[in-house]
């Protein structure tokens, strides 16, 4: 009975997981055959004009059922032609003896509706440690970096590769905090993801997603041990990445720092994952929407109907504040979910995408007028999009603290240490400090603003976009701030910004010179890469840029004028404005921290009278000052 049981459940999850991948093919038909086919292929052959060819290799790698994929081994003839192989063989057939790739495995919203041309596929390689030497692990680790290279260069969809241990899922552990690991700041809550949004690339079947039966009581470690040691199970390709019963409310607050700090990139994703786990700490019902969704793909009696797990996660959403009387967050988060699916209305192309996404809009509805305006978002004008950006983000962070108001403390099995890291990144969007560029809060990347125009009046600095007066940008007395704030929210382009005539000493050419290097020396906040250890030690300079008498003729010798732009060691860009080296020599010795690595560089007008000299000068006050 138990096997009937497997065995039904994995013909269906087949089912789901074929349809999956049809909707990822139809958002994105080359990627798509890349990633599900070609990448096992790669994986699995080890030929020196294929990427991912590594010579010394002692057993080549091999993902689990690779040889028995019908559309690999279809593909194959024109994968061997496209790089030059011309042996008629197959390059498939197992050798002797090899290292095991026991999955490849999706996690997010590749082959969903909210899968967008430009959505990245985030892909679990899982292995097992305990079956691979040091040198082979590294080899892997080299053959899977040549073929993301590869993929870098020849597919559109930024591909990112998690080499996971089998043994380390089962026991929830996804490596220390990072720019893309969540640490120990999600645990089950990143297992649940995973169950939930899973497409097998190739592999072996997570034992969880079968091990399921609405009329019988199943034991899933029992079951487990049964697949390993018993052989009439271990034929069925089902892998053990552990159970999934439950997830204590306090994980989830883990989870919503988490989504903070993902929103600064991501804000159309994170404000859905935020409600998620506010509709999940304040629901009586411990029923996972994991557990939810595997329900209704294994019982569905019309298996010809397709359940997205995306739009499947929504509606339950939509369905619970309904509940609660608060249709004024549905309808926002409906319009934030449209916007992030990339739907266009009178578009012809995606109609499987359109078919799923209809479903939802049946019964919480878009009028066709807001469809198309959200389908146009990228016209609309620049103070629109930011309006946008900041209800998003004012409802993300009242999310985050009715979360964390919930949590209040409570034993949690989040690191510190990873709490320390993200709660100072959190600080360095959204906290206002003196002097601090602030970041201008984006709903998406694309926003519209053609260019910028510079004006003064009654000694105040303002830039506005798109010859739009009635809303600047930012408004200062200091020129070198206003720089500052368009090049440190990204909206500085060279030939994108011109200036009104006005009587100061200040040229276009050189604010368009000081701009340019601003951003090659300090980069954007979206570019920003400060080392995590950074975030765990006390505040302190690691960026310093010297901007010497700017505003003055360039016939003046006088260098008593200092605007001082520095970044520190938690990611956050200052402006300040000395007009005395006593008075920046006191500044210096109070924050600089790690002399020695800490990166100077200065600026004046090149047509300078006296630019050595004052140059010179200025570098022995810096230096002096911090005691180098």
């Amino acid at each position: 009975m138990l096997k009937k049981i497997l065995l039904r459940n994995t013909k269906r999850f087949i089912e789901y997981n074929d349809k999956r991948k049809k909707v990822f093919a139809e958002i994105a038909p080359k990627e798509s055959e890349y990633i599900l086919y070609l990448l096992p292929w790669l994986l699995s052959i080890n030929h020196p004009l294929c990427p991912g060819y590594v010579p010394e290799v002692k057993y080549p790698f091999r993902v689990f059922n690779v040889g028995n994929v019908r559309e690999i081994k279809e593909l194959e003839p024109t994968f061997k032609k496209n790089f030059g192989i011309k042996t008629k063989e197959s390059l498939l057939p197992p050798p002797p003896k090899y290292y095991i790739i026991e999955g490849l495995y999706t996690i997010g919203s590749v082959g969903t509706v909210s899968q967008t041309p430009s959505s990245d596929c985030d892909i679990w390689l899982c292995y097992n440690k305990e079956d691979f030497d040091r040198k082979a692990w590294t080899h892997l680790n080299y053959k899977i970096n040549l073929i993301k290279d590869w993929f870098d260069l020849n597919i559109k969809i930024p591909v990112y590769f998690f080499i996971s241990d089998v043994n380390d899922i089962r026991r929830n552990f996804f490596g220390n905090v990072d720019s893309e690991s969540s640490g120990s700041t999600q645990r089950n809550v990143l297992k649940e993801e995973f169950y939930r949004t899973t497409i097998v690339i190739c592999g072996k079947i997570p034992l969880w997603w079968v091990c399921y039966s609405k009329n019988e009581e199943l034991n899933y470690d029992e079951i487990a041990k049964k697949i390993e040691e018993d052989e009439t199970f271990m034929n069925l390709d089902l892998i053990d990445f552990g159970n999934l019963e439950s997830i204590d409310k306090d994980e989830y607050f883990g989870s919503a720092i988490w989504q903070i700090r993902k929103s600064f990139t991501r804000p159309l994703k994170s404000i859905i994952k935020m409600a998620l786990l506010k509709m999940l700490v304040e629901e009586s019902s411990q029923n996972l929407m994991s557990h939810r969704l595997r329900e209704n793909v294994l019982d569905k009696k019309n298996h010809e109907e397709f359940i997205d797990p995306i739009i499947f996660t929504i509606k339950s959403i939509f369905d619970y504040y309904q509940l609660i009387g608060k249709n004024s967050i549905i309808n926002f988060l409906n319009e934030c979910f449209f916007l992030r699916c990339d739907i266009k209305p009178f578009d012809k192309k995606f109609s499987l995408k359109k078919r799923l996404m209809s479903e939802l809009l049946k019964e919480y509805q878009i009028d066709i007028e807001t469809q198309v305006k959200l389908s146009n978002f990228d016209e609309w004008d620049f103070n629109s999009q930011i309006k946008l950006g900041n209800r998003l983000f004012i409802l993300l962070l009242r999310m985050y603290k009715e979360i964390s108001v919930a949590y209040d403390g409570n034993k949690t099995q989040i690191d510190r240490q990873d709490l320390t890291i993200l709660g100072r990144k959190i600080a360095a969007y959204y906290e206002k400090k003196n002097h601090k560029i602030p970041v201008i809060k984006k709903p998406t990347g694309k926003l519209n603003i053609s260019e910028l125009t510079l004006n003064i009046e009654e000694n105040v600095w303002t830039i506005f976009p798109n010859n739009d007066k009635s809303s600047p940008l930012v408004a200062s007395q200091d020129i070198i701030h206003v720089l500052a704030f368009i090049v440190w929210n990204n909206f500085f382009s060279q030939n994108q910004i011109k200036m009104i005539p006005n009587a100061s000493r200040v040229t276009i050419q050189e604010i368009t010179n000081l701009s340019i290097k601003l951003k090659e020396f300090f980069g954007t906040y979206d570019s920003l890469d400060i080392e995590y250890d950074y975030y765990l030690k006390n505040e302190f300079i690691i960026k310093l840029f010297v901007v010497i008498s700017f505003e003055s003729s360039p016939w003046d010798k006088d260098i008593n004028d200092f605007g001082v732009i520095y970044l520190n060691n938690w990611g956050e860009l200052f402006v300040r404005r000395f007009k005395a080296p006593g008075k920046l020599r006191d500044f210096l010795k109070e924050l600089c921290g790690d002399k020695q690595g800490l990166n100077i560089k200065y600026y004046l007008q090149r047509n300078s009278s006296s630019y050595e000299k004052i140059i010179e000068r200025t570098k022995q006050i810096i230096l002096l000052s911090i005691g180098i």
